[in-house]
């Protein structure tokens, strides 16, 4: 059902749908041929060996990136065996490794995504990094969302703000209606989804707002959300999880999760719901009958289970906790495979590139960014802001300042305690993406850090 005035007012328009260089633009010439960049001949001329050979002397992110221009190109990429051999070849000099070990036959779709992973592990543990913040709120705000190169931020604000992630420019603002506070939000390339108090509220990316509202207005508190078309997933302060009808607004189920607060959620693609509790177990849920099916349970007592995110990949459930420590689970067994006390004080924010199945980033009050094995728990690096170089300002499109400086890697044997606190304020929320995280600090900023890759051969 729609809702009245909360409706959302978008600043850029739909990600994509500004103008861009019209240098590689497909025009109409007389003849009604498309034309590239103004020359005589038609691209959709050129043949299957010629488009290869051009192929082939691209690297492998940008090869990428041409097979999603449309069908024939991602058919002529994925079906040659020439450039399958080229890149197979190639794996080891782009990365001045040969730790890279992929099956020969691999098709080349599997290959081009085991390489580019395989940069952004590196990347993230080569030790140099570019903080890039600027003040993007009012007012402070403490959750990030990160999908496709774009950026989401909010709550502790009456708006929701969406960025670009590669120039910062805001693309829209999606106003929160009423006077309840925002709890949480995800988004997808069609809506955002926010929790307000206990409606879920649907803005729609060409402006339309829906608000789904409860029939039963007496339950908890609500504190978290996850959605997964077409319901949505909220865990209130009672112990339960409410799962909605995005479309209905029916609330659909009532699933008893805990004897204590669902602090956190998240969802699987096998129709499984993962909830954390302040009380320091996971139980595991199934969405579509609404029973329970298993409880994860920490041997570290007492904890709270303070951040959740689950692996489809490789079936691994990963939180952070009020203690400090990192926790790992195999949904397949249900069986815990490590635990690893990552910081001496709460870790807010648990997070993985989708596709990544080696590391996975985690943050929290003692302001340091941390990047561990997927696989043993270990820490592999940790960052915090260089302020003692002179930062380099930088003006984006809407004429905001945004303020660069450098990351520094700590030794495995760093004093986080002498660390200037200004220098690692709180981790409220983190995202990752290729090469790159986002974090919010329970203040105005939002601070991108971009990663740069190992120098080739």
């Amino acid at each position: 059902m729609d809702g009245g005035g909360g409706r959302a007012a978008s600043s850029g328009g739909a990600p994509g749908s500004s103008g861009t260089s019209g240098r590689w633009r497909r025009r109409t010439s007389g003849g009604g041929k498309a034309a590239v960049g103004g020359v005589g001949g038609c691209i959709q001329s050129l043949g299957a060996d010629v488009l290869c050979a051009i192929f082939a002397l691209l690297d492998h992110f940008d090869v990428a990136r041409c097979a999603a221009v449309c069908k024939s190109w991602r058919d002529i990429i994925f079906s040659s065996t020439l450039l399958r051999d080229i890149y197979f070849k190639r794996g080891p000099r782009i990365f001045g490794t040969t730790d890279l070990q992929v099956p020969l036959g691999t098709p080349l779709k599997n290959y081009l995504e085991e390489l580019a992973m395989e940069q952004h592990r590196l990347a993230l543990i080569n030790g140099h990094a570019e903080v890039h913040q600027w003040s993007g709120h009012s007012v402070s705000i403490s959750q990030c969302r990160m999908r496709r190169g774009l950026v989401l931020t909010g709550v502790g604000d009456k708006a929701i703000r969406l960025w670009s992630a590669t120039n910062y420019q805001c693309l829209g603002v999606y106003s929160v209606p009423g006077m309840n506070p925002l709890v949480d939000f995800d988004f997808d390339e069609n809506k955002v989804v926010g929790l307000v108090g206990s409606q879920i509220c649907i803005w729609r990316r060409n402006g339309k707002m829906n608000i789904l509202q409860s029939r039963d207005h007496s339950f908890a508190r609500s504190l978290c959300m996850r959605y997964l078309d077409p319901e949505a997933v909220v865990g209130c302060e009672d112990g339960r999880s409410r799962v909605f009808d995005m479309y209905s607004g029916s609330c659909s189920k009532i699933i008893r999760m805990h004897a204590g607060p669902v602090t956190c959620l998240s969802l699987t693609d096998e129709q499984l719901i993962l909830g954390g509790s302040s009380y320091g177990s996971i139980t595991v849920a199934d969405l579509s009958s609404g029973e329970r099916v298993a409880s994860l349970k920490s041997s570290v007592s007492p904890i709270g289970i303070s951040s959740l995110c689950f692996n489809v990949n490789n079936h691994l459930i990963f939180a952070g906790s009020t203690s400090g420590y990192s926790h790992c689970w195999d949904l397949r067994t249900l069986r815990p495979l490590w635990e690893v006390r990552t910081s001496s004080n709460i870790i807010y924010a648990v997070h993985h590139l989708p596709g990544d199945t080696a590391t996975i980033s985690a943050g929290g009050i003692d302001g340091v960014l941390r990047f561990l094995s997927q696989r043993t728990g270990e820490v592999l690096a940790s960052y915090v802001m260089d302020i003692n170089r002179p930062p380099a300002p930088a003006m984006r499109e809407d004429n905001k300042k945004i303020t660069q400086c450098q990351a520094v890697a700590l030794p495995s044997d760093a004093h986080i305690g002498s660390i200037l606190r200004h220098r690692r304020p709180f981790i409220t929320c983190l995202a990752m993406g290729m090469k790159k995280v986002v974090t919010t600090h329970g203040d105005k900023y939002i601070r991108v850090w971009r990663f740069q890759e190992p120098s080739r051969l």
